[in-house]
């Protein structure tokens, strides 16, 4: 029997990493919200990897927190290593990654949730989304309490009618054993609402004591810790960091898997959903990179409050006793003692083509889609998602224009847009080479390019708003210091060039000159620049780089401008995709499926990322030429 309860403004299904995010703003922006979760015990729950960030993932968190999100403050609060990673290369490939106490975690964000004013928590489960013409009016429990509502919110990630396997064992549950969702699917399909099955898997658990460490690398963090929220004070995060572990796969564990095979209910043909191109089950990788006689292993720990470390790289779904096998062949877990059974997870998603690039579904009207549930994979995919769409409910309840970030301001920008103009075919997964702006949307910058789209939505404070204007100011006030400030050919700065391996001086030139050298940096000329102001870590981070890499920049936004000009450029048809270089394996495959007639239809195509339509267009020009020249010949 069906009775109505209190309304409220938005109601957001799902607690996970999108459905915090999205209830937090529209809480934040002073909507009466109600988040509504399987289990209280699941918010902001990690059911994979125990960490968060990393490469281009560290990005999306940054922007997160630049827009006024909680992820970032959150896992400055509850790291228990920090680890920049890419250092070796550059700026624009930097990621940022932590490994999270994965109970502190949840702790932490649950009780931001829950002393967050207009914001209510509640333990049920949807089971109706109730729209009437086509508008949302309100949902259902499956008690059949009835929450009238202007928005909703759909933040599932991986419950809706989910299924845990491994080998010929099936549980109809969600992550770490939790209730499924199994009756909003229905709902979702009598609106309209196209679904797909998707599949993802995460490796066993294993106890720590079982471990022998003395065969494996270690892995530590870093001396300097860097925060991933600009509000974060860094001297706040030394503490005592733990470590990780490297080891690897060998031939014997990938004979166990592949006399297994069979086994597999990836395999055998009882796992219908599709899984993650990039982050592959063990049994895939051993199948389809057969040449690798090993794959790496890391062992990463779930926290200070437990004994259960994490087999990063070894994700399964083969029977618990080939688990036993496979993972005691692997250095250092001779001895293995699993808690947990590594296992895959199918769950229902929808296709993303269905939204606007406001996650606002196309077909009803106050219906929003944030995380997994939009076909995506990562908990920090799902939180950028889950921000943007509570961003959006607010502003559409509020009367205002929604925020869409473009391609060319934000990691964010890039990951929507994928998902709402490309068929998404599989998880997807966020990587720096989708961004083809990506040395101007870098980590370091992130605050610059969107701390005041968030001051302007509501989410950032006055006085954040005017500490940014703050280094703003002081950033290109450096920078034309450095430019406009002469440096002669002296003796000491010879002498200082000469120790750092760079080429003495053999005439004037500006500070700003210096540091485009590549051996040479903002800091390492502090002894020859006398008027050097004091100011902080991230303003001069800005100041090197952009002194560094402006042609770099400036070429770059040239190639932008070129390649919206050649858009429509056409493609020859004797053209073969598996000869161009830098192109991507994907990419290969379905240019040569598909075959366009032209870059435009090109980078319309799922799985073609504007990176490699850049790759094309610079090979097209060589082709031509080449062909050009024949014809001369």
């Amino acid at each position: 029997m069906s009775y109505i309860y209190e309304s409220y403004d938005v109601v957001v299904v799902g607690a996970g990493h999108a459905g915090c995010e999205a209830a937090l703003a529209c809480a934040r922006l002073g909507l009466n919200t109600i988040i509504f979760t399987i289990s209280m015990d699941s918010i902001a729950m990690m059911p994979c990897n125990p960490n968060i960030g990393g490469t281009s993932k560290g990005h999306l968190v940054r922007e997160i927190d630049a827009l006024g999100g909680e992820m970032g403050k959150n896992i400055d609060k509850t790291y228990i290593q920090s680890k920049m990673l890419n250092e070796s290369k550059g700026p624009a490939v930097h990621s940022l990654r932590a490994q999270a106490d994965k109970q502190e975690y949840s702790k932490s964000m649950r009780s931001i949730m829950e002393n967050t004013q207009f914001l209510t928590l509640k333990q049920a489960e949807i089971v109706e989304i109730i729209a009437d013409h086509n508008k949302i009016t309100g949902v259902k429990t499956f008690s059949g309490a009835i929450y009238p509502c202007r928005a909703v919110i759909l933040c599932t990630g991986t419950y809706l009618n989910a299924r845990c396997i491994y080998g010929e064992t099936i549980n109809k549950t969600g992550p770490n054993g939790l209730q499924a969702a199994i009756h909003l699917t229905d709902s979702l399909k009598s609106l309209g609402i196209e679904m797909y099955r998707f599949k993802t898997g995460t490796p066993a658990r294993i106890d720590k004591r079982s471990i022998d460490f003395s065969k494996m690398e270690e892995q530590v963090g870093d001396e300097v810790v860097v925060p991933f929220s600009f509000t974060t004070d860094p001297s706040t995060l030394n503490k005592e960091q733990v470590s990780c572990w490297l080891t690897y796969t060998n031939e014997k564990t990938h004979e166990i898997i592949k006399a297994n095979i069979h086994r597999s209910p990836l395999y055998g043909g009882e796992i219908k959903g599709t899984g993650p191109r990039y982050c592959p089950s063990i049994e895939d990788k051993v199948v389809k990179f057969a040449d690798k006689e090993r794959h790496q292993v890391f062992i990463e720990p779930e926290g200070n409050y437990t004994n259960e470390m994490y087999i990063a790289g070894m994700s399964s779904s083969l029977p618990e006793d080939v688990q036993y096998q496979m993972y005691r062949s692997v250095a250092g877990l001779e001895n293995a003692k699993i808690v947990r059974n590594a296992y895959a997870i199918e769950y229902d998603c929808i296709n993303p083509m269905q939204l606007k690039p406001s996650l606002e579904f196309k077909m009803v009207d106050g219906l929003f889609s944030g995380g997994q549930f939009n076909g995506s994979s990562g908990y920090e995919e799902a939180a950028a998602q889950g921000l943007m769409a509570g961003i959006n409910a607010a502003m559409k309840l509020l009367g205002k224009e929604p925020i869409v970030l473009d391609r060319s301001e934000a990691y964010i920008g890039v990951l929507i847009d994928d998902l709402v103009t490309k068929e998404t075919h599989e998880p997807y997964r966020m990587m720096t080479s989708r961004a083809e702006y990506r040395l101007l949307l870098r980590q370091d910058n992130a605050d610059l390019r969107l701390t005041k789209i968030g001051y302007k939505i509501g989410l950032i404070s006055e006085i954040r708003y005017q500490s940014l204007l703050s280094k703003e100011y002081k950033i290109e006030q450096e920078m034309k210091r450095l430019q406009n400030t002469l440096i002669g050919a002296n003796k000491e700065v010879q002498e200082l060039l000469i120790k750092a391996d760079s080429s003495p001086l053999n005439t004037g030139t500006t500070l700003a000159d210096l540091i485009r050298r590549p051996e040479l940096c903002y800091e390492l000329l502090k002894e020859i620049d006398k008027d050097r102001p004091e100011l902080p870590f991230d303003v001069i981070e800005q100041v090197n780089i952009n002194i560094k890499y402006d042609g770099y920049i400036k070429r770059q936004l040239h190639q932008v401008e070129q390649f919206r000009k050649l858009e429509n450029k056409r493609i020859p048809v004797e053209l073969d995709y598996n000869s161009v270089p830098s192109l991507r394996i994907e990419a290969k495959q379905k240019l040569t499926k598909f075959q366009p007639v032209s870059i435009g239809q090109a980078s319309r195509i799922s799985g073609v990322s504007p990176a490699d339509i850049s790759v094309l267009l610079v090979y097209l020009t060589q082709f031509h030429a080449s062909k050009v020249k024949e014809g001369e010949e």
